[in-house]
């Protein structure tokens, strides 16, 4: 059974850092867009970064773009988020998934993790 799960969430001070993993099973990880999507309590889905397939290329959200770095380990079977610079407003659900298509959008995606729980607070 084709499943991504993901860990690396937790509590932390505004101005930390946490690297998020997601690791995958039951499909081989690097033939697929990998993508970080987030959701804060009373607010939408939001997309935070994607990386494709192929050659690596990367999109982040505005939002998140030179504090947050998307990777992938193709030989691990599994993607990382690593955030840095950490901000009140990044606590959210982060959840890992997996697309056949170069996309940013989330109904695209076939396989997703269950989400890890980011708090960033003092």
């Amino acid at each position: 059974q084709a499943q991504v799960e993901e860990s690396g969430g937790g509590l932390v001070q505004p101005g930390g850092s946490l690297r998020l993993s997601c690791t995958a099973s039951g499909f081989t990880l690097r033939h697929y867009t990998i993508g970080w999507f987030r959701q804060a309590p009373g607010k939408e889905r939001e997309g935070v970064s994607c990386i494709s397939a192929i050659d690596d290329n990367k999109i982040y959200a505005d939002s998140v773009k030179g504090r947050f770095t998307i990777s992938r380990d193709n030989g691990e079977n599994t993607a990382y988020l690593q955030m840095d610079r950490l901000a009140t407003e990044d606590t959210a659900v982060y959840t890992c998934a997996a697309s056949w298509l170069w996309t940013v959008e989330a109904a695209n995606y076939l396989y997703w993790g269950v989400g890890t729980q980011v708090t960033v607070s003092l």
